[in-house]
């Protein structure tokens, strides 16, 4: 659905997109994630052909974007990571006025507002002042909006970012069924557990440039290898820690009572020999497993 390759982009001085390198399948959820000022606002805006690139390629379903702008937007649904302001609007005017811009008027603006204002739970309040809704119902109402020309990519900038828990599981399970409707959705977010349960696919986006990519699975799969091992030691502690200490893949052994904690280089296979050796010299482990990490881990080792 979108591939973006060598993207680049300067203001003044300041290099924010270099040499970019990104791809997310159909229906995808694709979490982006990386530090203030990695890129990922910028990287967004030229997707959603609201800024001009200084070299690259960002192709969405086939067509070239700085070819043919005009045409890709039509495919786009963007979500900014501000809502604007909307005075003395309507939630169902605010709506059709999004309607009429993508030429979609009478019943079958009806019809698509109706349904879009249902899924994002906001039909019972169609005929309220778009100010006076809570910053969640504004949240909720910029994704229908986002959604109105059926788009088959949404860009959604920072779409939790202030909002409390119930309304950001709300969110989520909107873009859930979303991706079940077999939307592609490139989102951004500092929530990142919460990415790493609704995505499937992550990008980490570091100083302009693409540091990891893959699916969360891939990424917590290739990143675990790299995390401390712990056991817990019953009886033959002092045995454990000489076994370990002779295992040439073992470093920085720490224990805390009954618990130890060491680097291991090794393999799945490797672990479960050196467990085979520590049973056989009568150690007894109550628990012995690898430390699973998450996406914060991650992140935090990759833009150290």
């Amino acid at each position: 659905m979108l591939l973006i390759r060598n993207l680049s982009k300067t203001f003044g001085k300041y290099k924010a997109l270099d040499g970019l390198n990104m791809e997310i399948a159909d229906g995808a959820l694709y979490g982006f994630v990386g530090p203030n000022g990695a890129g990922k606002t910028t990287t967004m805006r030229i997707i959603a052909t609201l800024m001009a690139a200084d070299f690259g390629n960002v192709v969405i379903d086939g067509i070239d974007a700085f070819k043919y702008p005009k045409l890709v937007k039509n495919y786009i649904g963007y979500m900014p990571d501000f809502f604007g302001v909307y005075d003395n609007l309507t939630m169902y005017e605010y709506m059709e006025f999004y309607a009429s811009i993508y030429n979609i008027r009478g019943t079958e603006a009806d019809k698509r507002i109706f349904d879009l204002l249902e899924m994002v739970n906001l039909s019972d309040k169609r005929n309220e002042l778009v100010d006076d809704l809570s910053r969640g119902m504004k949240q909720r109402l910029c994704l229908a909006r986002t959604l109105i020309h059926r788009p088959k990519l949404l860009i959604l900038d920072e779409p939790a970012s202030g909002l409390e828990p119930r309304s950001r599981i709300e969110l989520h399970n909107i873009l859930t069924q979303l991706r079940k409707d077999k939307v592609t959705i490139l989102l951004s977010s500092h929530l990142l557990q919460e990415l790493s349960e609704i995505c499937t696919h992550i990008g980490i986006i570091d100083s302009g440039k693409m540091i990891m990519e893959g699916s969360v699975k891939e990424i917590m799969a290739k990143q675990k290898s790299e995390n401390p091992m712990f056991m817990r030691v019953l009886e033959g502690q002092e045995k454990a820690i000489t076994i370990l200490k002779h295992n040439s893949k073992v470093t920085n052994i720490a224990t805390n009572e009954k618990n130890i904690s060491f680097n291991f280089e090794g393999d799945e296979y490797e672990e479960a020999k050196l467990l085979v050796t520590l049973q056989e010299n009568q150690v007894l482990i109550s628990a012995f497993h690898r430390d699973e990490g998450n996406l914060e881990d991650v992140f935090l080792q990759l833009t150290q």
